[in-house]
Formats: structure tokens, sequence, C-alpha cells
């Protein structure tokens, strides 16, 4: 659905609103949450909230229309990625509105949902549901989605059962019904300090890091070449990576001491405990004995860090049926990148992702979303308060 240059989407004030709130994900997001419950309260939202152990955090999750019956869920979460290090044309957190697109930090990763669904939110009111429209609003989806965990366990707990949920993460608004799941974890490994000049008597804990990254790459290699392959993904395969490393304390010293991060993005119905044993093996048999012939105390540990289950939703589902009406279109896509879609499809809530942007703009300096992206979006609600409205 092409949308006329000259139109503009109804929804862009409330973007440069949420812009504005710099809930990166070290931060605390309760100025934003407070601010989506005020909007919503006076259209008689019941809102419920949970926190993180600090209550610097929380996610909310709002109900508009009648109460008691099974409803369908808008989710998004309210946290960014940091914008240290980037190269900006303009401050991330004020909206910027030029050639067709907003850019700003969360414009495409992913304010603009939510903000369509706040500013529609009361016309849904107004035409009568005759289902709930419940929005979920989640804190830390970008550290490993660690808070919408909280909200699914208290939505069991109060006895709310959606029909079914859709999460705004950017497809270009295409329904997307499976995506891959993530394992993260950090390893350490833990050597003998020497001077350099006697390295020999020394265990470098930074060399040994480095096999073993270079045995993460190889598996990396292993699964680009070999498969086991699934073309519907924009990345077929699965995916081996190392993202951060940190060791040692100067070149003359023999490191004790170096941990790096690295994740497993697998297929779904990939199993990826296999993957991890296999790289705890290599490290155990070929790398450990070498630390421990000079220092019987090296050694290494392997801890989790996060966890993302894959989604993988049936074509034929009714929630598939939904998105695609809605969208106008009957395309349906896997993406490599996680969401919190597979956690209410754990739940056992039937669940797509489809919401404007690409995520190639996603987590990039200049981050932006097209109006074209937004105003389709708003057809989408329109089209799903046909569904759910009396009037």
């Amino acid at each position: 659905m092409a949308v006329p240059s000259s139109d503009v989407p109804v929804s862009v004030e409330m973007i440069r609103r949420m812009v504005e709130f710099p809930t990166v994900s070290r931060d605390s997001n309760l100025d934003l949450i407070h601010f989506i419950r005020d909007h919503l309260v006076p259209f008689e939202a019941e809102v419920r909230f949970t926190y993180d152990d600090a209550r610097g955090k929380a996610n909310l999750f709002a109900t508009l229309g009648p109460r008691g019956v099974a409803g369908i869920v808008l989710s998004g979460h309210t946290d960014v990625v940091p914008v240290e290090g980037q190269a900006w044309d303009a401050d991330p957190f004020s909206l910027v509105e030029k050639d067709g697109r907003l850019y700003g930090r969360g414009t495409c990763d992913m304010k603009s949902f939510l903000a369509v669904a706040l500013v529609l939110a009361p016309e849904f009111v107004e035409r009568g549901l005759k289902v709930p429209l419940h929005l979920a609003c989640s804190y830390d989806e970008e550290v490993g989605c660690v808070g919408v965990g909280r909200m699914i366990e208290d939505l069991n707990r109060a006895g709310i059962r959606p029909q079914a949920c859709i999460v705004g993460e950017p497809t270009m608004m295409r329904p997307v019904i499976a995506h891959k799941g993530k394992k993260g974890y950090r390893c350490t490994f833990r050597g003998l300090a020497a001077h350099s000049a006697y390295a020999p008597r020394g265990a470098n804990a930074v060399e040994a890091a480095a096999e073993a990254i270079a045995y993460l790459k190889r598996m990396a290699r292993r699964h680009r070449d070999t498969g086991p392959f699934d073309r519907s993904f924009d990345i077929a395969h699965t995916t081996v990576h190392t993202g951060v490393v940190r060791g040692g304390t100067a070149l003359n010293i023999v490191p004790h001491e170096c941990t790096f991060d690295f994740e497993f993005r697998y297929l779904p119905g990939g199993d990826p405990e296999s993957l991890l044993a296999e790289f705890e093996r290599h490290v155990r048999e070929a790398l450990v004995p070498e630390l421990r012939a000079v220092d019987p105390g090296a050694g290494v540990t392997i801890v989790p860090l996060s966890e993302i289950p894959a989604l993988d939703t049936g074509p034929e589902t009714e929630v598939v049926a939904l998105a695609q009406e809605l969208s106008g279109s009957a395309e349906i896509g896997k993406v490599s990148f996680g969401t919190e879609a597979s956690q209410f499809q754990r739940a056992g809530i039937p669940t797509v992702v489809c919401g404007p942007g690409s995520i190639d703009q996603a987590h990039r300096p200049n981050e932006f979303v097209t109006l074209e992206q937004v105003a389709r979006c708003e057809a989408f609600m329109r089209r799903l308060m046909d569904r759910v409205c009396n009037n």
C-alpha cells in the first residue's frame, strides 16, 4: 500500500515524544512508562506493572475494552541501544523529519509501532471494542529479552490468556512467523602471570582464549558451508559469533585472565546444547591441559548470559491469517534476529512479528523509519479496528 508523500501520519508527534525519552537499556525507562500510563488511563485502561529487582525499570501491560475474554496483544519494547561511538548527524533523542524519513534512536527499533498503537488507542475505545486490546510495553529487550518474562509470569498468575499477540519489531510491515533462537555465553580463561621475557613459565590466558575463539570461527564456517539450511531465512544457517574480548594488562606481562562473550543463533528445531557441548569438549581436551601443565590451578569457566527461544509459528495459524489480512500482504517471512515473540509463543499465546521499518536501520547511527512505513502501520491498526470493534 503506497502512501502519497503529502499524507502525514497522525502518529508523528507521538513518535517525537517517545524518542525524546532516552531509554537506553542501562538506564531507567520509568519516565516513559509513566507517560504511557498517563496517556491510557483516561480511556479506562486497566494498567499492570512488573518491575526489575531494583524497581528502576518496569513493564506495562494495559487492557482496553471488555474484561474477562481473550483479546489481542500489541507488544513492543521501550528500551533502545546506546548511541556512544556512533556518528549521528543530529541529536539522537530529538526527532528529525527529512525527505520522508523520521530520524532518531528508536524510530525503527521500535518506538514507532508503540506510538501508532498509543495514538489510535482512543479510536479503538470510541468505536467500541468487542474483545480486549492489550498493549504490552517491556524493559530490557535489547539486553536479552529480560523484562518480558516477568510480564508473562504476571499474566499467568492473573489468569489473563490473550488469544493472539503481534510484536511490532521492524519487518517492513510484512508478517514474520519464525526467527532464530539465541544463546549467549561468557567464557573466562584463567592462566598464570609471568614476565614476558620468561613467557614459557606463564600460562597465557589471552592466547588460550584466542585459540578458543578461532575454534568458534571454524564452527561458524562449517555451518555457513554445510548447513543445515532453511532458505526461508534471510541468513539460512545457524551462526556463531564472538562479540567482546577483554584480557591482559601490559605487553610485558603474560596475561593471567581473558574473558570473551560469544553466541549461537540457531534455526528453529536446532539443538544449541550440542553446539555448546562441542565447544566445551574442544576447550577441555585441547586447551586446558596445556595451561594446567604450567599451573594446575589454571582453567576455564563458561556461564550463560542470555537466551531467546526460537519462534516457529505455523503458517496455518489464525494469527498469521490475521496479520496477513491486516497488513494487506500474503507474504510471510522468517528472520535471523530475535524478538520477544518467542516468549509469548512459549507461554501458549499464538504470535507473529509485524512492524514498521527495516531491521537494516536498527542499532545504527542516523536510525530512521520512513513516513510511508508509519502510514502503513496506521492502516494496519485501522484494519484491526474493523475486526475488533462494534462500530
